[in-house]
C-alpha cells in the first residue's frame, strides 16, 4: 500500500517561463495544488526528493507550506522531451478515507503450463480506493495455467475497500500456446505415422 511522503513547499509569488526557470536553476520544482473547491496554490519544492516520489505510481505525499498540512496527490508530471528533467507537477488535493480514482499497475507472477505463453493484454486495472490505502500494484498469478485460459479483470480477487472500475470482461491475460509450436507438434505426429508405416 502507499506510504504518505512528506515535502516541504513555498508560496510562488512570480509565473510564467522565466521564473520558472530560475526555480528549477536553484533546485526547486514548480508545483500546483487544487482540489475540493479551494483555490489552486502554486508553490515549489524541492526537485530531488520530488523526482524519487514521482517514480512510484499513485504517489500520495503530505505537503507542508507555510505550516499547512495538504494531503495530496500526484495527478500529472510535465517532463522535457528531450532531457526527461521535471518541468512542472500538478497536485490534487485528497483526504483522508476519501476513494480516489487511480490507475494501478498489473504484474503477472508464476510460469503457465509448460509450452505455453501468458500474454498480459491489460498492464493498469483502473481502480476506485481509499486515497490512503492505494496499492503499488496487483499481482495476477498464472502459475500452472494451460492453454486457453484467460483471465478477466471482474475474476482479479481485490481487497475489501477496492472497486473495479474497468469493465469486468476485459481481458487481462491469455494464456497461449506459441505460434509455431503447435506446427511442430503436428509435423512429429505426421512423421511418427509415416515411419510407423
Amino acid at each position: 500500500m502507499s506510504d504518505t511522503n512528506k515535502l516541504d513547499g513555498i508560496v510562488r509569488e512570480s509565473f510564467g517561463k522565466g521564473a520558472a526557470r530560475k526555480l528549477r536553476a536553484a533546485g526547486r520544482t514548480p508545483v500546483v495544488i487544487y482540489g475540493h473547491g479551494t483555490d489552486p496554490v502554486h508553490a515549489s519544492v524541492e526537485t530531488h526528493p520530488l523526482g524519487l516520489i514521482v517514480r512510484h505510481a499513485n504517489a500520495l505525499i503530505e505537503l507542508t507550506i507555510g505550516g499547512k498540512k495538504h494531503l495530496v496527490l500526484v495527478k500529472d508530471v510535465q517532463k522535457d522531451p528531450v532531457r526527461q528533467l521535471i518541468e512542472h507537477v500538478d497536485l490534487v488535493v485528497v483526504k483522508k478515507g476519501e476513494a480516489v480514482e487511480v490507475e494501478v499497475p498489473v504484474i503477472v507472477v508464476g510460469t503457465s503450463f509448460s509450452g505455453t505463453n501468458a500474454l498480459q493484454e491489460l498492464n493498469v486495472l483502473r481502480l476506485s480506493v481509499p486515497a490512503t490505502n492505494i496499492p503499488e500494484h496487483i499481482e495476477v498469478s498464472v502459475e500452472g495455467l494451460e492453454e486457453g485460459t484467460q483471465i478477466l479483470a471482474g475474476q482479479i480477487e481485490l481487497a475489501k475497500d477496492e472497486t473495479l472500475l474497468d469493465d469486468p470482461e476485459a481481458l487481462v491475460v491469455n494464456v497461449v500456446v506459441p505460434r509455431g509450436a503447435s506446427d511442430d507438434e503436428e509435423t512429429e505426429a505426421e512423421a511418427e505415422e509415416a515411419a510407423a508405416e
